[in-house]
């Protein structure tokens, strides 16, 4: 799987939202929220929702030094939810 925020190598850390005091909250576009929608089984939904919810619920919380290592850990769990959302769509 591609790495969608690139390593700083001179920096020698993840830092694209280092600083970032008032990044509170992440929106996704496209097609998730309507693909969610139509999982035939609410357990399925749910457990997709909150995945998508967690990081909005961390980030206020969240060290604006923190910010950009706790979007890559999110970014790894979406990963998995997608891969599930597509096991459950086929």
């Amino acid at each position: 799987k591609r790495d969608l925020i690139p390593f700083d190598d001179t920096l020698q850390q993840y830092s694209q939202f280092y600083g970032c005091f008032q990044l509170t909250k992440i929106d996704l576009v496209g097609g998730t929220h309507k693909t969610v929608s139509s999982l035939h089984m609410e357990s399925w939904s749910t457990e997709m929702i909150a995945e998508i919810n967690r990081i909005n619920q961390v980030l206020p919380d969240t060290q604006a030094r923190n910010k950009t290592d706790e979007i890559r850990r999110w970014m790894y769990a979406m990963d998995s939810v997608i891969d599930k959302m597509d096991r459950y769509k086929a």
